[in-house]
């Protein structure tokens, strides 16, 4: 017999129906987007980035939503606690913690890198949206030291820690064991739809669908969330630590 532990990191049982994973997916994204296309106004009329409007929806729509979804999933599945709703949490050593999490680091950073003029591209077919909501990083913008500090310590704790770490439990360790059987064709789905969920920068979708190959197959692979996590929150600090570099040679 199998134990509690055994069974919830074994993958996909009782998969989600093609429409309600799709949905699943996506509604968060479009709330998200939702979110910060309504704080973009109000931050820039105090003088900051959009990005102080992505970490805002990140900690007002982005942690609740996904946080919340998965306690109403504990309750309606009257579950006794989270193993039974998160599952690919299969132990690893520390030896494949310390190699897999740089794989899929250096992967996923490098095929980002080689789309950038592609993604550049892409940015054309979305000339509609107005400049003022395209996502501004503060860097160059003359913006104040101060102004940029707030943004860039508010993006530390949320769009670089808390939210790769909910979105992990939620599209690896919810979404992804519950897909739909696609063959081999479910992680570049599921890729798809988590990048096509960025709703505040849909001309990303292509590039973030192929640089989250790695993350999805070696997450699945070793039926361990964890790793997606590290990596995850290593991606999103670049920008920090870009932000941190431009800040300390700021006058």
């Amino acid at each position: 017999m199998k134990t509690q532990n055994q069974t919830s990191s074994q993958g996909n049982r009782n998969p989600h129906a093609i429409t309600r994973s799709i949905v699943l997916h996506l509604l968060p994204g479009l709330l998200i987007g939702a979110g910060y296309y309504l704080l973009v106004p109000v931050v820039r009329n105090f003088g900051f980035p959009s990005l102080t409007a992505l970490n805002l929806a990140a900690l007002l729509f982005l942690i609740p939503l996904e946080l919340g979804i998965l306690f109403f999933e504990k309750q309606t599945q009257d579950a006794e606690n989270f193993e039974d709703i998160i599952r690919y949490r299969q132990p690893l050593s520390w030896q494949q913690f310390l190699l897999w999490v740089p794989v899929i680091f250096l992967a996923s950073a490098l095929i980002l890198t080689l789309l950038t003029p592609i993604s550049k591209y892409l940015q054309t077919f979305f000339a509609w949206i107005p400049d003022t909501y395209r996502l501004d990083m503060g860097l160059g913008g003359g913006y104040s030291k101060t102004v940029l500090i707030i943004t860039y310590l508010l993006s530390f704790l949320t769009t670089t820690l808390a939210a790769p770490i909910v979105e992990e439990l939620y599209f690896r360790g919810y979404l992804l064991p519950r897909m739909p059987d696609l063959g081999g064709w479910t992680p570049l789905v599921h890729g798809a739809l988590f990048a096509l969920y960025h709703t505040w920068s849909p001309w990303l979708a292509f590039s973030r669908t192929l640089a989250l190959l790695p993350l999805i197959y070696i997450v699945r692979w070793k039926r361990n969330l964890y790793l997606g996590m590290a990596a995850h929150c290593l991606l999103n600090a670049i920008d920090v630590v870009i932000g941190i570099q431009f800040i300390m040679q700021m006058s």
